[in-house]
């Protein structure tokens, strides 16, 4: 088991070390598989904590250009981390784990799929998606997809990015490790995973920042989106006859049809080229 997390955790460094973001997104739909997310949430905010401090310090210089526009997310993380936190507490294993594959599927497929809207009133809608990202990101330990489909459409530079994914998800990651902590999450079963997270955290981001300097940048991210989607869909397949909400045959036509939209996807982004048009900044108001 902690070979495979191991594994896994190291092919996520290298994403998260590539886009900025994407640590959570692949590790949690894998290591779900054989983990339920009450032992694998507490080992990986920590280990998040210092990944993003780390994305953050790299371009601190572009803090001061976005810092006012994600302040209203930041301030709506608390009441959303805290609700997530009591739902990790209470809700049974199974549940939680199809509850985690069904809230991250349409927000992997929406990034899959390139989806572009410029946001004029920032604020408003940012207070909202704190909220909702701070319960995402307890109940799950991601949060970069519907960050990312807001923040990719609000014109922001490289830098400015990933200062603001920085930003944000340590503050969700304190916010979170502190609820967790109250709520007496952390267990020795839990500690015992981070010792094989940690070298493929140190070794992975390098190598990831390396990569997206050789690679085409949004055919990288595409293709891991797409690889997350696979995940997501096989974990489906498994819990929904496990939970006795439909048979196993209902469940491998769920996974069917999620690779066919994932395969559709794939095929008009590099053989249509169908690829999103850059948006201006949106207003702050």
């Amino acid at each position: 088991m902690l070979a495979a997390l191991a594994a896994i955790t190291f092919v996520a460094s290298i994403v998260n070390g590539a886009i900025g973001y994407g640590f959570s997104s692949i590790t949690v739909p894998l290591a779900l598989l054989f983990l339920s997310n009450r032992v694998l949430n507490p080992a990986l905010v920590p280990v998040e904590v210092v990944l993003n401090a780390y994305v953050l310090w790299v371009n601190r210089a572009a803090v001061p250009a976005i810092l006012c526009r994600v302040l209203p997310i930041v301030v709506g993380l608390a009441p959303g981390v805290v609700a997530g936190t009591l739902i990790v507490s209470h809700v049974d294993a199974g549940w939680l784990k199809l509850a985690t594959f069904s809230l991250l599927l349409p927000l992997i497929l929406l990034q899959a799929a390139g989806f572009r809207r410029p946001i004029r009133a920032e604020r408003t809608v940012g207070l909202a998606l704190g909220g909702g990202v701070g319960m995402l990101y307890a109940v799950t330990t991601v949060s970069g997809p519907p960050l990312a489909v807001m923040l990719n459409n609000q014109g922001l530079a490289k830098a400015e990015f990933r200062a603001a994914m920085g930003v944000i998800r340590l503050a969700e990651g304190l916010m979170t490790a502190a609820a967790y902590a109250y709520a007496g999450l952390y267990t020795r079963e839990s500690a015992m995973l981070i010792p094989a997270i940690i070298p493929s955290v140190v070794i992975g981001v390098p190598i990831g920042a390396w990569l997206i300097r050789q690679v085409d940048a949004e055919a990288f991210r595409r293709v891991c989106m797409s690889f997350d989607a696979w995940i997501v869909g096989i974990g489906l397949a498994v819990l929904v006859p496990a939970l006795g909400i439909a048979s196993a045959a209902t469940g491998s036509a769920l996974l069917a049809g999620i690779v066919a939209v994932d395969l559709a996807l794939l095929y008009r982004f590099f053989f249509l080229n169908v690829r999103p048009v850059p948006q201006p900044s949106g207003e702050i108001r």
